[in-house]
């Protein structure tokens, strides 16, 4: 039992981080219909900023933050540099655009941090806390908890605010929107500062257990992108469920089969999905689209 359990939160735990990034991916989507293989770059900017204005001597908050801000001003860039110049292009060509932002930002981190792997003091201390047998870092409950309060943030901007309504019209019908006044082009700036936002904040909070470094962003985007195809894509509730399915599938798999499969399971998972379920757990909802 303590074995099951300790597979339990060591899943629960990554995929809090496959959530936010499968969330990253859903927002992007749902305002522009673009696929960003990108997103998992955010993550990195998060976890290496933040590491690196720690190690300039920015007190950790200003650092987060500073970290978050930055990511924020990537997200922008891409919006407006790669993916606003190709409105109008296939849906192949934006994942394409994606996917080259993505190497490019990996050999930019390069040359502006290092190739080297980095990690970040735990929040608040590295002495495990046992539960039921099993042992689980004191930094497990914040990036679990990180998650929640996104989800409830999210949540609550989508449905109680004109900004967050106003995203919901876009993703429904653009055209729809611009007739009644929505600023589209606006709505999908903010998309992608917000998906970067919740990317740079899942680097912040997970880097203190799995360490950080240029490349981290790619197997995330991956996972994060297998998340969001197994919840739906397009659906929020769906990339978070997607998130936790993903993380204990590979803690399972990793602690009862074998570690070599691990990074296989995500994989596995997409294929899964595209030849049984094509439009994923919530997809249904999702993709009634007029």
């Amino acid at each position: 039992m303590a074995e099951f359990l300790q597979f339990a939160f060591s899943g629960l735990t990554v995929g809090a981080v496959y959530a936010l990034v499968a969330l990253g991916f859903t927002i992007i989507y749902n305002a522009s219909d673009v696929v960003n293989f990108a997103q998992g770059e955010f993550v990195m900017i998060g976890g290496m900023a933040t590491v690196f204005l720690t190690a300039l001597g920015v007190p950790i908050p200003v650092a987060v933050v500073l970290a978050i801000l930055g990511a924020v001003g990537v997200g922008l860039l891409l919006h407006r540099l790669a993916i606003e110049p190709a409105r109008g292009a296939s849906s192949v060509t934006l994942i394409i655009i994606t996917i080259g932002a993505s190497i490019f930002l990996r050999g930019l981190a390069q040359v502006v941090f290092d190739k080297q792997f980095h990690t970040l003091a735990a929040f608040s201390g590295d002495t495990p806390i046992v539960v039921g047998g099993a042992s689980i870092l004191p930094q497990s409950f914040w990036v679990m908890g990180g998650a929640v309060v996104i989800v409830v943030l999210l949540w609550a901007f989508f449905n109680h605010t004109l900004i967050g309504k106003a995203v919901l019209a876009t993703s429904a019908n653009r055209l729809a929107a611009k007739l009644v006044g929505i600023n589209t082009g606006m709505i999908m700036s903010l998309a992608f500062a917000l998906s970067a936002a919740i990317g740079a904040v899942a680097g912040v909070l997970v880097t203190p257990i799995t360490l950080t470094s240029y490349d981290v962003g790619t197997l995330l985007a991956l996972k994060g992108f297998a998340a969001a195809m197994l919840g739906g894509m397009g659906h929020p509730l769906g990339a978070v469920v997607g998130g936790l399915v993903v993380g204990l599938l590979e803690a399972f798999g990793a602690g009862y089969l074998s570690s070599d499969y691990k990074d296989a399971i995500a994989f596995v998972v997409i294929l899964l999905t595209l030849f049984v379920l094509p439009t994923g757990l919530f997809g249904r909802a999702s993709v009634e689209r007029v």
